[in-house]
């Protein structure tokens, strides 16, 4: 075997190599989040300005000075709302039908999501699509068969039926959003507590509600937000008798031919603030879910 010329091989044209392009500066977005972020901000701060500087002013000062600081603080106005619409007793009869409808509303989607999150067969699909029509019925259909059922139970103008109704209302929505969050508990870990001899309660409370905790807390903030605000089915149900009307329907009886807007925004504040402690709890809670990473019991 012949060894190669070393001249030969110094005569070779050296290769050139490739000149690399230059890479373009990624442009920086954060600053336009950062305005977008304060600007939906502001947008959301506007009226909730607007809401607590009218509660403590007169009329002439709500229309001509409308965002501008009360030149005389009329604190009275809550007490007025308070008296006048009987709030006390209302915001009560509110967060009784809104605890025991949302207790209610968890019961029974957290085991049906469950049994729909374990399953995959044809039976489960049918049953998640009879859950995803309740979507297709509009409120309005139903208000005149819930009167009537009302009437048929005895329970008409009641409280109670309203506890019964709004979680049957909320369950289609409820149980889809549920079964989402548990097809995400890791098969791994499912096989390993049906090892240790975990039965279907024991793999619901210990396994699957901790992971979809973070669904539960939504579930819960959206149907709180629903039931507290709910207006026709409480006005047409419940009725509005002092005694078990909420405090949407309590709310109105302030507006009149001189209504008194002060008193009226007044009253309005005191029925947002108890839901908006709730939203800001539960919120926390569903950050300490997410941040948990870890699996109780």
């Amino acid at each position: 075997m012949t060894a190669p010329n070393p001249t030969r091989l110094r005569d070779l044209p050296t290769p050139t190599p490739t000149p690399t392009p230059a890479r373009r500066p990624r442009r920086d977005g954060r600053p336009v989040a950062t305005v977008l972020s304060w600007l939906y901000a502001l947008l959301l701060a506007v009226p909730l300005y607007y809401l607590a500087v009218s509660a403590l002013k007169a009329n002439i000062e709500i229309f001509t000075r409308p965002f501008a600081l009360p030149a005389h603080w009329l604190w009275e106005n809550f007490a007025t709302a308070w008296r006048s619409a009987d709030l006390g007793r209302a915001l009560l009869n509110s967060v009784l039908i809104s605890v025991v409808a949302i207790v209610l509303t968890l019961g029974l989607a957290l085991p049906a999501a469950y049994a729909l999150a374990r399953q995959d067969g044809r039976l489960a699909r049918v049953v998640t699509g009879m859950f995803s029509a309740g979507f297709l019925i509009p409120p309005f259909a139903a208000l005149i068969p819930t009167v009537i059922l009302a009437i048929k139970m005895g329970l008409f103008y009641t409280r109670e039926f309203q506890m019964l109704f709004l979680p049957a209302s909320a369950l289609p929505l409820s149980v889809l959003l549920l079964t989402q969050f548990m097809r995400a508990v890791p098969r791994p870990l499912v096989e390993s507590a049906a090892l240790d001899g975990a039965g279907h309660w024991r793999m619901l409370v210990n396994v699957f509600i901790p992971i979809a905790m973070p669904g539960v807390v939504s579930v819960t903030i959206l149907q709180l937000l629903t039931f507290w605000n709910e207006y026709l089915f409480s006005m047409t149900i419940t009725g509005t008798g002092p005694d078990v009307r909420t405090a949407q329907v309590a709310l109105p009886t302030l507006v009149s031919d001189a209504t008194n807007f002060g008193v009226l925004t007044a009253g309005t504040v005191l029925t947002l603030l108890p839901v908006y402690i709730a939203y800001s709890l539960m919120t926390r809670r569903m950050q300490q879910a997410l941040t948990a990473g870890a699996v109780k019991g």
